[in-house]
């Protein structure tokens, strides 16, 4: 479904393995990465995952992650990932923006969630608190264009409340273009 989502918003694909190098990813002049979800531990996953996108944000490159791919950005910021006692599983899960007020109702499947106190505040800005136990449901860089959301925008079965980031991650891509980037 994300690929459906991010060729319905405009964008031109290509996939390549997690395990794939900044170096490599660059090779192809992107005019922004996608970090998609995936099972796990994100400190795992990190553990070959956090240089690479380390590298990837000193590009200035828009950059949208989904789920551990929103963990994985968190893990670059420095900040750290905590295990759930129970997860988020499944759909009507309330998320609210702290920048509208407006609610979302999602789709979530993880069982890590954000340190909101390790998050580095002069770097990154909590966005969305998930309304259930308040935990970190999405961030944003302070500076550069890059964002990540714990949930599924592009989970079908439900709500499509969220749907709006697809475009969002254009958007962005849109306006580094624009300035010459």
């Amino acid at each position: 479904s994300i690929l459906r989502c991010l060729t319905a918003a405009g964008c031109d694909v290509k996939v390549v393995p997690a395990t794939t190098s900044a170096a490599e990813i660059l090779a192809y002049h992107p005019d922004g990465i996608f970090l998609a979800n995936g099972p796990g531990d994100p400190a795992a996953t990190a553990a070959y995952a956090k240089k690479e996108i380390t590298q990837l944000l000193t590009k200035n490159i828009p950059i949208f992650g989904i789920c551990i791919g929103h963990q994985l950005l968190a893990l670059a910021f420095g900040g750290t990932t905590v295990k759930m006692s129970k997860g988020h599983r499944g759909a009507n899960h309330p998320v609210r923006d702290l920048n509208t007020g407006r609610i979302e109702i999602t789709s979530q499947n993880h069982g890590f969630a954000l340190s909101s106190e390790a998050l580095p505040e002069k770097m990154v800005e909590v966005t969305h608190l998930n309304l259930n136990d308040r935990t970190v449901a999405a961030l944003q860089h302070r500076h550069q264009p890059v964002f990540g959301i714990q949930y599924h925008p592009e989970a079908s079965p439900g709500p499509h409340d969220a749907d709006h980031h697809f475009g969002r991650s254009v958007a962005l891509r849109a306006d580094r273009r624009g300035r010459g980037g």
